[in-house]
């Protein structure tokens, strides 16, 4: 490996955690704790984005089924083919572009008002369709990705990762998520073994 590249990857750790760290400094905590009230108390929760947003959107859906949240992925391209229709009045749409303005979006979030859900944005982009159209609005603010281009999704990838597990933890203690709970709808792997052998 060259030395340039050691630098550069050394450059990548330091800059993303700077993005998980600068959460704390612009966290709005009455935004935050709205959305944390609506996730914990809505009849089903629905995450959906594209690209590298969505497989954070998908990672956060899995974590609140494990914390036994109704919850699902809801990919764009599905969506606009009949997907929506698992949308319901008083259900949390969390979305996430980092614009806030990702054309194949725009249609679901118009859906989402239209049937009552309760939308919750994920941006950078406060002027965004998504901000001015979501319910709560949680504000990302990402210096700079971290590849030596500024194009990939990385910094803002990790505090979109960072931002929903703040969140996840701020949910299990608001629901009263006990870890017996989890022992019962994990058996699998090591985790499984360790909890369900005590």
């Amino acid at each position: 490996m060259k030395r340039k590249s050691l630098i550069l990857a050394r450059e990548s750790l330091e800059i993303e955690s700077k993005a998980i760290s600068g959460i704390l400094e612009y966290l709005d905590e009455v935004s935050f704790g709205k959305a944390v009230d609506i996730l914990s108390t809505c009849p089903k929760i629905i995450t959906c984005a594209s690209g590298s947003s969505g497989i954070a959107a998908k990672k956060f859906a899995h974590s609140l089924c494990c914390i036994e949240r109704n919850a699902q992925f809801l990919s764009p391209a599905e969506a606009l083919h009949g997907g929506l229709g698992c949308i319901k009045k008083n259900d949390a749409v969390v979305i996430v572009s980092r614009g806030g303005k990702t054309a194949e979006l725009l249609p679901v979030i118009d859906v989402c008002n239209k049937k009552g859900a309760v939308l919750i944005g994920v941006t950078e982009n406060l002027h965004s369709p998504l901000a001015e159209k979501s319910q709560v609005v949680i504000q990302l603010k990402i210096k700079r990705e971290s590849d030596k281009y500024n194009i990939m999704a990385t910094s803002s990838f990790i505090a979109t990762v960072a931002m929903f597990d703040a969140m996840l933890g701020a949910v299990m203690e608001e629901t009263d998520y006990q870890l017996e709970q989890f022992a019962l709808i994990h058996p699998g792997g090591a985790v499984g073994k360790m909890l369900n052998t005590q």
